[in-house]
């Protein structure tokens, strides 16, 4: 991958003629201040800040269609923002330009009950959808721990704690509508559940991290509220116990909604976070969901299960605000974690692999962390095989710095030799492009970038990630 300074090199001016025309059209949503400016060329990865020359705040998909064609005529970059939670560095302005805050677009256009599909806007975040749509009976499960706009969480494929159950934004997005390179505004897919009408242009844009077009507007599918849903937490005595108990869980067809593994540092993490008091060993949550009688069957074939592989305890929690304790807690792990070394800077990664391949995945890595004496702790949505490695270092140090990406390039490259993937839910960004090479080959990135010539001839949209033009 080309070393941000590298791409900060080709950097050019932006035009004084397109601000004033973007001033203009936005009046005070325009804004060329550091503060702003900064505040949008930073986000949850560990890169540096990379700020872009402007800021506009869009409100309507034509406004966002405007500035593109402003941008693509002088040939300056574009960047997509939504809530700035991205881990991998998609909204670094690597070469400048303009970044387009989306968090404006913020209205729930329709809800369709009857065909469980909701039409949003990019900006609407998770929480929100699931507020205004609460007394539909039905709810949005997509939950990747951050308040991530919709658009956003298209745009990286993302997923979260429920993807073993209801599965991820691949398969729950049905429609878009998007801004293309040269300003032209397109919808793909319909509210249809199924069609076999043309390419698959929907699939096109998710996942593309704004390299490809500007999401404006999203169709998603929502389902029925569960009957009744009930939480459970377990301690073993170590991580391949935890693991491998996962596994049996889900090799049996038990149609958990949630299970999550933490490792005894996490686990210590957010007891001091969120002062609880877990037992600080390798730990699963577990949520399921359906009718009374078949929550309760659920929960007691996992016990069953856990047991045998050694579990100490089994704790239902059945009141929501005992399940919420839990969950918050389990969200705020990723800040509880950035704790562990203050002063210090986290080094994010994820990876997903066959589920046989999970426990072997996770402890060469965990032993791969201790052998390098980096203070690490594991996290992981391990219903579904994919698991998260957050690693504190001392930015001074750059030996500190090579010794984490050294860890993740092996993971990655263990992931990859498993048949899994460089990243379940994190998104390529620029810390993941040398890894999309291994995963893919030559021969498929290069069959992306002619897709990235046709669809952005200009290579003006959110130059610098996925691959390299």
């Amino acid at each position: 991958m080309n070393h941000p300074a590298q791409l900060a090199a080709l950097k050019k001016p932006v035009p004084a003629e397109l601000l004033a025309a973007l001033e203009s059209i936005f009046e005070d949503r325009f804004s060329t201040s550091q503060a702003m400016r900064e505040h949008h060329g930073r986000d949850e990865s560990s890169y540096d800040p990379m700020p872009p020359d402007a800021v506009v705040f869009a409100q309507t998909t034509e406004e966002v269609a405007q500035a593109v064609k402003l941008c693509n005529l002088h040939e300056v970059p574009i960047i997509p923002y939504g809530t700035g939670t991205s881990l991998e560095g998609h909204i670094l302005a690597l070469r400048g330009g303009v970044t387009i805050d989306l968090s404006q677009m913020n209205q729930v256009l329709a809800v369709h009950a009857e065909d469980q599909t909701a039409t949003v806007q990019a900006g609407v975040t998770r929480k929100q959808l699931n507020q205004e749509i609460r007394d539909t009976g039905l709810f949005f499960p997509i939950d990747p721990g951050a308040d991530a706009s919709l658009g956003g969480m298209a745009a990286t494929r993302a997923s979260g704690t429920n993807a073993v159950r209801y599965g991820t934004m691949r398969e729950n997005t049905l429609a878009l509508t998007v801004v293309t390179s040269d300003g032209r505004i397109i919808k793909t897919g319909t509210r249809a559940k199924k069609s076999s009408a043309g390419y698959d242009l929907t699939r096109v844009f998710v996942g593309s991290e704004g390299t490809l077009g500007i999401i404006t507007e999203v169709t998603v599918r929502i389902y029925p509220q569960p009957e009744a849903v009930s939480a459970a937490v377990c301690s073993f005595p170590t991580t391949a116990d935890a693991v491998n108990a996962v596994i049996q869980t889900i090799q049996m067809g038990v149609p958990v909604a949630r299970v999550e593994f933490l490792d005894e540092k996490s686990v210590h993490a957010i007891n001091v976070h969120d002062k609880l008091n877990l037992p600080e060993k390798p730990l699963l949550l577990f949520e399921f969901h359906g009718s009374e009688r078949g929550v309760e069957e659920q929960a007691q074939t996992v016990q069953e299960i856990v047991a045998e592989f050694n579990a100490i305890g089994f704790e239902w929690a059945t009141r929501p605000e005992d399940r919420s304790r839990l969950w918050a807690a389990r969200h705020n792990a990723y800040f509880a974690m950035l704790q562990m070394r203050p002063g210090g800077r986290g080094i994010s990664t994820d990876c997903c692999v066959p589920i046989s391949r999970l426990a072997e995945c996770i402890l060469d890595t965990k032993a791969d962390c201790e052998k390098n004496g980096i203070i690490h702790a594991i996290i992981g949505h391990v219903g579904d095989g994919n698991f998260h490695v957050l690693m504190m270092v001392d930015p001074s140090d750059p030996a500190d710095v090579a010794k984490a990406e050294g860890v993740n390039a092996r993971m990655v490259a263990r992931a990859i030799s498993m048949d899994g993937t460089c990243t379940g839910e994190h998104g390529v960004g620029m810390h993941k492009m040398d890894f999309l090479v291994q995963e893919h080959g030559e021969e498929a990135i290069a069959t992306m970038r002619m897709l990235k010539h046709a669809l952005d001839p200009k290579n003006i949209m959110n130059p610098g990630k996925i691959i390299q033009w």
